[in-house]
């Protein structure tokens, strides 16, 4: 089901609800700005699952659309997975009271999990990939060039600790990703943005919330641990998260022990002063530069 636009009355805002948008709003244009998100003539497909965070990034991306020196399209997308009470006719209503352009799709993919997966398992891993499967065809007969998902910076977080207690990887969430074929963008403007402000402005916004049967059930999974043990670490050490946030932005190859990164086979002493510094102890000695909202972000209000 595909609507087109139909122009809707925007109410003002109060002043905590323009302050809380401002901020987010500079957040998103950061992102946007450093790794290039959103270009000139994209059509952003924004997928819409009915959870708070989606639902901040569309809302978002709407008032910088108005607000950008270039211009893109939205279309706001919603894969029903026909979950069983899931109210169907919510995002429908809520999408058109706003004027958004958008296209519901249903797909039984819950039926598939639940076939699948045995009872108390982790269904996250094939809901996503059946998942991801739909939206990428969509994309490509929408004409999309870019598919918006809403992971906010504690998303990041927990992804780069759970690879790192579990898998043995050190690795996260990329701001922008490319799917394997090479045929679409992955792009996710929240990179910036903390959960806890997501909540408020949906909150504030009375966003209409629909929860997840499928995963949302699950106490047990070790995302929710690992969110758990983030949230008591920032609680005894305030601060903690946006230093961890600053690291993964300001990475040393050099200091790590992955030889794909850095040859550390080939490296030896120089009495040379054309070293390479870079490569060198110069690492410890440096302060981190912080992070700040440039002046020439791309879509800052």
């Amino acid at each position: 089901m595909s609507m087109p636009p139909i122009p809707a009355v925007v109410p003002k805002l109060d002043e905590a609800t323009e302050k809380m948008q401002t901020r987010l709003c500079r957040a998103v244009g950061q992102a946007i700005a450093d790794y290039r998100l959103i270009e000139e003539g994209d059509k952003v497909m924004v997928c819409l699952s009915g959870g708070k965070d989606s639902y901040g990034l569309l809302d978002i991306l709407l008032v910088l659309q108005q607000r950008a020196p270039i211009r893109f399209e939205l279309v706001a997308v919603n894969l029903d997975q026909r979950q069983p009470g899931f109210p169907e006719q919510v995002l429908p209503q809520y999408l058109t009271s706003r004027g958004i352009p958008f296209h519901i799709e249903a797909r039984d993919t819950y039926s598939i999990v639940k076939r699948l997966i045995p009872e108390g398992q982790t269904t996250c891993s094939l809901c996503s990939r059946l998942r991801r499967g739909h939206l990428y065809r969509i994309a490509g007969e929408l004409g999309a060039t870019k598919i918006a998902l809403g992971h906010h910076r504690d998303d990041i977080i927990e992804t780069l600790f759970l690879n790192l207690f579990y898998t043995g990887k050190l690795k996260a969430i990329p701001p922008k990703l490319r799917s394997k074929d090479g045929r679409h963008l992955v792009i996710r403007p929240l990179a910036f943005v903390k959960e806890v402000d997501l909540a408020r402005y949906a909150e504030l916004r009375g966003f209409p919330i629909i929860p997840c049967d499928l995963c949302g059930s699950q106490e047990d999974l070790k995302r929710k641990k690992v969110k758990a043990f983030l949230q008591e670490w920032e609680g005894g050490s305030p601060g903690c998260s946006d230093s961890i946030a600053a690291a993964l932005t300001n990475v040393a190859p050099s200091l790590l022990m992955d030889q794909r990164l850095f040859d550390f086979r080939s490296l030896s002493s120089m009495n040379s002063v054309q070293s390479d510094e870079a490569e060198g102890d110069v690492w410890l000695d440096q302060e981190p530069e912080p992070h700040q909202n440039r002046e020439e972000t791309l879509l800052l209000p």
